[in-house]
C-alpha cells in the first residue's frame, strides 16, 4: 500500500510541475460583436513580455463538462499576428488547433481572429441579435505552456444589450471587464449577453444571480425563491460554500447544461415550466448542474484536472461524477421541500427502468460507459441501446445503493453525505487534487466500516443487482418481477420520414432481428395494407405473441417480403413503495434519508 501511495504522490508532483508555468508579462483579450447577424465574434488577444523567437497560440479541442472532442478550431478564421509596432508577423498552422507565430523576440504580440458561432447548444458558442452565448474554450486562444497565466477579458457587447453575465470577477472601474487568475478558470466561465432578466438572492451572505430569458409564463419571483431553497439544501450536504459569487445562466431555445466553478449554463424550453411536472423536471436539471459545483468541479477523479485541452481525458469514474449528481439532484429537492417522497420514488423508478430494460445493460458496465463516453456517449447510432448504457442512470442507482448500505451498516450514523464531505475536505481542500479510483473506494468503505465489494462489482461488471436487499434497508420494497407488456412485441423502432416509415433501430435478440429486419429499411405495407404514421403501433396492439406479421419493405431500392413471428415483451416496473412493518432502524434510515431540512 505504501508503494502505491508513493507512486500516486510522484505522479501528482509530476503533473503539478508540468502545469506550473511562468507568468511574466501580461495577457489581455478584447471581445466584440458589431455585426451579430453574421454570427461572428471578433477577438483581439494582446500579450506583453513573452520571451522567445516564436510562440504557439492554441485553441482547446473540447470544453470541460462535455466529454467529447469538439474541434472548435474549425470555426476560427481570419487569423492575424503583429508586433507592438503594428508590423505583421509570419505565422503557420502546425496542428488543427495551433497557430505558430514567428515573434522574433517581440515584447508585444497581438493576434486577432473571428469565430463563427451559430449553434444553440450549451457546449458551443452562439451569436445573433437576440443573444450572445460563449463557451470560452471555443473562442479564446491561449499561449502554449502558459495556461496558468493571468488574463483580463474586456467585452464590448452588441449595442442595445444591457446584460453581460459570467462567473469571473469584475475589474473595478472598467465596465464589462473581468479578470481570471489563469486560462483554466477563463475556460470554465461561460458568458451570456443580451437583455435577460437578472434576479438576485443570497445564501449565507454569498450573492447568487439568476440570469434568465424566454420564460414568461412562470413567476420569476417563485423561481428565485425555489432556487434559493435548492441552494441551501445542497450547501447543507457539504457544509460550506466554496465560491465568492455564483451565477445561473438560464437560456431558452437550445439544449444541454454544463457545470462550472462559479456558474452553470443551461438551455431549455421555457414553455414547459408552466406545467407542474415540467417545472419539477427543470428544478432537478438546475439542482444537477448546481451540485456539480461540489461533485466534479471540486470533488473529482484525478483525471478531471489539470486538463489536457488537446485530447481526451479518460476516467472510469463518471458514474460517480455524473451519476451521483443525478442521485443528489432529487434528494436535494426532497430535503428542500420542493419534491414529495412519492415523486422521488417515481424518479428512482424511471431511472432504473431506463437502463435495466435496455439490452445494453447486459453489455456495458458503468465504468466502461464512463471511459467510452468520449467515443460513444454522443455518437448514437442504430445499435446504441443494444450495446451501451448511461453512466448517469446506473451511477445514480449505485449512489442510492451505497447510501443505503452505509446507513444500514452504521445504524444510520454515517451516509454517502459523509463520504462526499470527506472527499471534499481531504482531496479538494487539503491535498488540492482529485482522488484515484482506489481512494474513492477507501473513503466509501471507511464510512461503512466494512468492505463494499458487491456494490463496486456492480459498477465494474454487468452482474444483476439485488435491488430488493438494498431498498429493504430503508423499509422499502421494489418490484423486480418481469411482467408481460400489452400487445405483441416486434423489437423495431420506426419513424415516419418524408412519407416513409423507416426503421431506426432493431433490438438485440428481438423477433425483428431474428427475422432479418434492419435499420434503414422502409416499411411499405403490413399484412398487405399500406402503412401510415400509426400503422405499426396499431398493428402490434391488435396482435398477440406467436402471431405472424407479413412485412413488405424496401431495402436500398430493392423490394423484399419478410414474415416475422411476433413475441411477448417482458419488462420490470421497479416500482418503489413502503414495505409492511418496518423495524426501528429501517424507519430511522428512511426518515433521515428523505427528511425535509
Amino acid at each position: 500500500m505504501k508503494s502505491c501511495l508513493r507512486a500516486v504522490a510522484i505522479l501528482i508532483a509530476a503533473i503539478t510541475a508540468a502545469f506550473s508555468q511562468p507568468t511574466e508579462g501580461t495577457m489581455a483579450i478584447n471581445l466584440s460583436m458589431e455585426h451579430p447577424a453574421t454570427h461572428y465574434y471578433h477577438v483581439v488577444f494582446h500579450t506583453e513580455g513573452l520571451k522567445g523567437d516564436a510562440q504557439d497560440f492554441k485553441l482547446p479541442a473540447w470544453t470541460p463538462g462535455y466529454y467529447r472532442i469538439m474541434d472548435y478550431s474549425k470555426n476560427l478564421v481570419n487569423f492575424r499576428a503583429s508586433d507592438g509596432a503594428g508590423h505583421s508577423l509570419d505565422w503557420s498552422k502546425t496542428a488543427k488547433n495551433t497557430w505558430h507565430v514567428d515573434s522574433h523576440n517581440a515584447q508585444s504580440i497581438t493576434v486577432s481572429y473571428d469565430v463563427y458561432a451559430f449553434n444553440p447548444f450549451v457546449a458551443e458558442s452562439f451569436l445573433d441579435d437576440t443573444r450572445g452565448y460563449i463557451t470560452p474554450a471555443s473562442l479564446f486562444l491561449h499561449v502554449a505552456g502558459r495556461i496558468q497565466h493571468p488574463v483580463t477579458l474586456a467585452i464590448h457587447p452588441y449595442s442595445g444589450w444591457n446584460t453581460v453575465a459570467l462567473g469571473l470577477d469584475p475589474v473595478a472601474g472598467q465596465p464589462n471587464t473581468f479578470s481570471a487568475p489563469d486560462f483554466d478558470l477563463l475556460y470554465d466561465c461561460p458568458i451570456l449577453m443580451g437583455n435577460q432578466e437578472v434576479r438576485s438572492f443570497e445564501v449565507q451572505g454569498i450573492p447568487h444571480a439568476l440570469v434568465i430569458e424566454n420564460v414568461t409564463n412562470v413567476d420569476h419571483a417563485k423561481i428565485t425563491a425555489d432556487l434559493k431553497r435548492m441552494v441551501e439544501s445542497a450547501v447543507r450536504i457539504i457544509g460550506e460554500i466554496p465560491y465568492r459569487h455564483y451565477t445561473f445562466l438560464a437560456m431558452g431555445a437550445g439544449g444541454g447544461g454544463i457545470e462550472h466553478l462559479t456558474s452553470a449554463a443551461m438551455m431549455f424550453n421555457g414553455s414547459t415550466l408552466s406545467d407542474p411536472a415540467g417545472y419539477s423536471r427543470w428544478l432537478s436539471f438546475v439542482a444537477h448542474e448546481y451540485f456539480h459545483t461540489y461533485n466534479v468541479k471540486r470533488i473529482r477523479p484525478i483525471a478531471l484536472g489539470p486538463f489536457d485541452y488537446d485530447k481526451e481525458n479518460y476516467t472510469d469514474m463518471l458514474w460517480v461524477s455524473e451519476g451521483f449528481t443525478v442521485y443528489y439532484e432529487d434528494l436535494i429537492l426532497v430535503r428542500a421541500g420542493l419534491m414529495t417522497r412519492d415523486q422521488y420514488f417515481e424518479r428512482v423508478q424511471k431511472n432504473i427502468q431506463h437502463y435495466e430494460n435496455s439490452p445494453g445493460h447486459l453489455i456495458q458496465s458503468a465504468a466502461e460507459s464512463s471511459f467510452d463516453t468520449w467515443i460513444k456517449g454522443m455518437n448514437r447510432g442504430e445499435y446504441f441501446s443494444n450495446t451501451t448504457i448511461s453512466y448517469y442512470d446506473k451511477g445514480a442507482a449505485l449512489g442510492l445503493l451505497l447510501d443505503l448500505k452505509i446507513r444500514n451498516e452504521t445504524a444510520n450514523r454515517r451516509s454517502l453525505d459523509d463520504v462526499m464531505r470527506a472527499l471534499y475536505q481531504k482531496y479538494y481542500k487539503e491535498r488540492k487534487r482529485g482522488f484515484t479510483d482506489q481512494e474513492f473506494r477507501e473513503e466509501c468503505e471507511s464510512a461503512a466500516g466494512i468492505p463494499l465489494s458487491e456494490v463496486f462489482e456492480y459498477a465494474t461488471t454487468v452482474s444483476d443487482i439485488d435491488y430488493r436487499k438494498y431498498f429493504a434497508y430503508a423499509g422499502l420494497d421494489i418490484d423486480v418481477a418481469p411482467v408481460a407488456q400489452p400487445g405483441a412485441f416486434l423489437g423495431a423502432d420506426a419513424q415516419f420520414q418524408d412519407g416513409s416509415l423507416v426503421i431506426s433501430s432493431v433490438e438485440w435478440e428481438s423477433p425483428a432481428q431474428h427475422a432479418g429486419l434492419m435499420a434503414q429499411d422502409q416499411i411499405l405495407a403490413l399484412d398487405g395494407t399500406r402503412v401510415n404514421a400509426k400503422s405499426l403501433e396499431e398493428t402490434l396492439k391488435s396482435k398477440k405473441a406467436a402471431d405472424k406479421i407479413h412485412v413488405l419493405l424496401s431495402r436500398r431500392g430493392a423490394v423484399r417480403e419478410i414474415d416475422v413471428v411476433l413475441g411477448q415483451k417482458m419488462e420490470r416496473s421497479f416500482k418503489v413503495k413502503p414495505a409492511g412493518s418496518p423495524n426501528s432502524l429501517q424507519t430511522t434510515i428512511l426518515d433521515d434519508w428523505l427528511k425535509q431540512q
